[in-house]
């Protein structure tokens, strides 16, 4: 049987916030501390999954989990294919788009290319539109029930059934999104620098020539080399 993909082993990993959010709760008061958000990711061949939640929907957000990713493969693909918020893309455009400046030096640590969806082109986010779906319905549905205090638990659980779930033999075609990872997109794709990204809070320029090499702020992200949630 032979297999055909629509997109190239290890070329992009898409990449979205899900719409739907889980509550976490202050165990103090008894009430909702605030709604955790779903990163989601997708490579484009073997539509495996990452997921990762978090405070909110930044720019340092958007960094972590892109960072998160990639440890959690082991490896970088050669693109990233964001959608158009603002924490990313400060000005879409098809040829000149002006992206956030700490995406940008994340884009850069890690080799990548930025190819943002296009405005009402469906078809570039259909791969990570389904990813998020599949998790909504395989992952945040069988957690609806249990009440979280921390993105600490949240994490570990969803990282759990993100095992499971990359695990599970696909319907159409041959073998699991674990194993077509491991076969077409992981052998082409590039391996993790030595350090992870250092997130920066800069200001949005459009020219990657033109950005300084400091910010006023800098978080030094934790790593998943083990694969496993860090919070």
């Amino acid at each position: 049987m032979v297999m055909h993909f629509e997109h190239r082993g290890g070329e992009k990993l898409f990449c979205d916030f899900a719409g739907d959010t889980v509550p976490i709760w202050d165990d103090h008061t008894g009430e909702v501390n605030f709604a955790a958000q779903l990163f989601v990711s997708v490579m484009g061949a073997s539509s495996y999954i990452f997921a990762k939640a978090f405070a909110n929907q930044k720019a340092e957000s958007w960094t972590a989990g892109g960072t998160a990713a990639f440890e959690y493969m082991g490896a970088v693909p050669m693109c990233v294919v964001p959608d158009n918020p603002k924490a990313v893309v400060i000005k879409a455009s098809k040829y000149d788009p002006v992206f956030n400046e700490s995406y940008l030096e994340w884009a850069r640590h890690y080799e990548v290319t930025i190819l943002p969806a296009r405005p009402r082109k469906p078809r570039d986010k259909a791969a990570v539109e389904g990813g998020v779906l599949i998790v909504e319905r395989q992952i945040l549905a069988r957690l609806r029930h249990v009440k979280f205090f921390s993105l600490y638990e949240l994490n570990q659980a969803i990282y759990e059934l993100l095992e499971e779930l990359n695990a599970q033999g696909f319907q159409r075609r041959e073998g699991t999104r674990k194993s077509v990872f491991e076969a077409v997109d992981k052998p082409v794709m590039r391996p993790l620098p030595t350090t992870s990204y250092e997130y920066a809070e800069c200001q949005a320029v459009q020219s990657p020539d033109e950005l300084p090499r400091t910010g006023p702020r800098r978080l030094l992200l934790g790593t998943l080399r083990s694969g496993r949630p860090n919070s």
